[in-house]
């Protein structure tokens, strides 16, 4: 039986008057990767970004219905404490500038006022570059700025500043759609050592890699989840004719 941690209900999300998603219906699984695809413009990063409640730091950007972290409603937590169990990765790689390799994978407790040790410190890093798949190429410059890394080595440091906090849930927003090929593919690798610990949703306009990495599968178009499955079975047998044209290429 597989454990349920996040949970929409008849849930919407608006800028203004424009509704960006509709009724949206899902259960997210521990431990597993949910890939959510579909075109430009159908409401996936919107839906991540209201799992961490960023979506209403946009002016104007509202919600309604119901999302649960386990039986916790997630509007009626204290949105600093949210995002403690809802770790996010941005689409480019965006380390702090002014901080080095160290201080970025601290950053979430700095931010947060939470007081370490020193050895604390040190082991927070070391576990969450570790985790990252980071520490042996960048254990002897832990003090140099993350921006001396490369695309790839960023965005791993971006999930290593992420895991820091020990979240439950790791979103990951088009997070390898700026990176070359091999990049790619080792953020990909990661992922399934992550999934042993976290519970991942990634949003991706790319249906091999949703082919590849996921364990289920949410198809979204013009604001609707259209179909929601496990992933082999959203590729070979949809049930909707809009997933089927989307997956052949006819539209997106």
């Amino acid at each position: 039986m597989e454990s349920t941690v996040l949970t929409a209900l008849n849930f919407n999300a608006y800028f203004g008057k424009n509704q960006v998603l509709k009724n949206i219906n899902i259960d997210i699984h521990k431990n597993k990767i949910t890939a959510v695809m579909g075109p430009s413009g159908c409401g996936k990063t919107t839906f991540i970004r209201c799992v961490n409640r960023m979506h209403e730091l946009t002016p104007g950007a509202t919600v309604d219905g119901k999302m649960f972290l386990h039986d916790e409603d997630i509007y009626s937590m204290y949105p600093i404490l949210l995002r403690r169990k809802v770790g996010m990765v941005f689409q480019r790689p965006n380390p702090f500038p002014s901080m080095s390799i160290f201080e970025n994978v601290i950053a979430g407790y700095l931010l947060n006022g939470i007081k370490l040790s020193k050895a604390e410190k040190a082991e927070v890093v070391q576990d969450a570059l570790e985790r990252s798949a980071l520490w042996n190429e960048v254990k002897d410059n832990l003090h140099k700025k993350g921006t001396f890394l490369s695309g790839g080595q960023q965005q791993r440091l971006c999930i290593a500043r992420a895991i820091a906090m020990k979240p439950e849930i790791l979103l990951l927003d088009e997070a390898t759609s700026a990176l070359d090929p091999i990049s790619t593919a080792s953020i990909e690798d990661l992922l399934f050592e992550l999934k042993n610990n976290y519970t991942i949703i990634i949003v991706t306009h790319n249906m091999q890699q949703a082919g590849r990495v996921s364990d289920r599968t949410a198809f979204f178009y013009l604001g609707e989840m259209i179909e929601y499955d496990l992933t082999p079975k959203i590729f070979t047998t949809p049930k909707d004719a809009r997933t089927q044209n989307y997956i052949t290429g006819r539209f997106g």
